[in-house]
């Protein structure tokens, strides 16, 4: 039996996230229209899973406990947002260059060190994170060795020239 403070194992993954929103065709014309995900399977008006890459869902959407419903109030416990990670820097600029295009505005933009995030809110009120992780060896450490992550203001314009 593994100690409880045996860390889990370096494989596990976050699969896919499952959204209640008030508006089943108005998630996916975010998710699907803007963002780029593709939609893998619908039920009729109540759920749709969409993904990247042909995988079986990394995002589920469903109407089962919320259609016409309105995001919760500020305050209270729930999810901060649902982070979608970018292979490469020029996916994230081409992430930005698609809700520049559809209007969508920022919630903010930041640099942390190891990775660059895009901030945003989907149509639901709920958080979306887009970014992008440099890689490990460029990650920013202290002098002990430690990460040294932080939060500085992502040049926009400087991301958009990434090919």
């Amino acid at each position: 039996m593994p100690s409880k403070n045996q860390p889990i194992d370096p494989g596990v993954r976050i699969g896919h996230v499952h959204l209640k929103v008030a508006d089943l065709q108005r998630a996916l014309d975010f998710y699907v229209g803007v963002l780029g995900f593709e939609l893998v399977q619908r039920y009729g008006t109540q759920a749709a899973f969409i993904s990247a890459g042909g995988y079986h869902h990394h995002i589920g959407l469903n109407t089962w406990e919320s259609l016409g419903g309105s995001p919760p109030p500020a305050g209270s416990t729930g999810l901060y947002h649902t982070a979608i990670l970018y292979p490469t820097r020029a996916a994230l600029a081409d992430a930005l260059r698609r809700l520049i295009t559809a209007k969508i505005p920022l919630d903010g933009a930041s640099d942390h060190g190891v990775s660059e995030a895009l901030y945003l809110r989907d149509p639901d009120q709920n958080g979306v994170e887009l970014y992008y992780d440099r890689p490990q060896e460029k990650w920013p450490r202290d002098a002990s060795g430690k990460l040294a992550m932080g939060t500085a203001r992502l040049d926009l314009e400087e991301l958009l020239k990434a090919k």
